[in-house]
């Protein structure tokens, strides 16, 4: 945890040291869902940050960037997430939330590529996260955290920001985006889930499933921002159809869907009402 401490002190002194206005916004972006969210200010490598290494995965590119979509709204964009299967601590894989968190940020942007575990389910759709099951087997919250980070037992009863999601839904509207919710549930990966596994998600009231999201949204809520998560089903899960599951498969989807994501969070990040 020290690590982490320091890196954290670090990361805030070297964002202060380049002049780079504090972000009232977070962006984390899933598997090919890098989009362009605008001309960035600046940016820099994620490792730049990080007082770990940090470890490639496809799809993935790791940048901070820092977007000013409008003159009273720094955004702080991680394109590409760090996850647990990578091997790293809940710590490491939650330090973007908690960077721009403790820089002031006061609302948290996620997409995923998701698993869809609905038959009526369509690659291709768009789902806003309502709630989550928690089954990594991690938690970013254990071990003896600064009390100044927040409550040691947060409520979770609203971890994904109703007002945020209504919002969301109005501009998806507007420009002709179908949304739908569900719930998302976080497994450890990196392999693919089985057909059993999918059926017993299913019965636990899941519509979706993944590998990310929730330990960000946990420690997101902690440190008090509002979460709005979309979800992209890249594909249906083992045994919902029959086929076998690729990894280039969910990139060639996330790549083809980029644009709704891209026009819809550049709608929001512009928003009034989202700050």
């Amino acid at each position: 945890m020290k690590e982490i401490l320091g890196g954290l002190e670090r990361a805030v002194k070297k964002w202060d040291e380049l002049g780079w206005p504090r972000p009232e916004v977070v962006v984390v972006s899933g598997s090919g869902l890098a989009v362009d969210l605008g001309t960035a200010k600046h940016h820099l490598p994620l490792s730049e940050w990080l007082p770990f290494d940090v470890h490639e995965v496809p799809g993935h590119p790791h940048q901070t960037e820092l977007l000013v979509p409008r003159p009273d709204r720094p955004v702080l964009y991680q394109k590409g997430r760090l996850h647990s299967y990578q091997g790293y601590s809940a710590h490491q894989t939650v330090f973007a939330i908690r960077l721009g968190a403790l820089l002031g940020a006061r609302v948290l942007l996620m997409t995923n590529a998701a698993g869809g575990l609905d038959p009526a389910q369509t690659p291709g759709d768009l789902v806003l996260i309502r709630d989550h099951l928690n089954l990594i087997g991690l938690n970013p919250l254990r071990g003896d955290l600064p009390r100044e980070w927040g409550p040691r037992f947060p409520d979770l009863s609203r971890a994904y920001d109703p007002d945020l999601r209504s919002l969301a839904g109005s501009v998806g509207e507007k420009l002709g985006i179908e949304l739908s919710e569900g719930v998302y549930a976080a497994v450890a990966g990196p392999s693919y889930e089985t057909p059993a596994e999918v059926r017993m998600l299913g019965t636990l009231g899941a519509d979706l499933v993944g590998m990310s999201t929730v330990l960000e949204v946990i420690a997101a809520k902690q440190m008090g921002l509002r979460c709005l998560c979309l979800s992209l089903v890249t594909n249906l899960g083992s045994g919902v159809v029959d086929e076998p599951m690729d990894h280039e498969d969910v990139l060639k989807m996330s790549h083809a869907s980029a644009g709704k994501i891209e026009r819809l969070f550049t709608a929001l990040l512009a928003h009034d009402e989202l700050v």
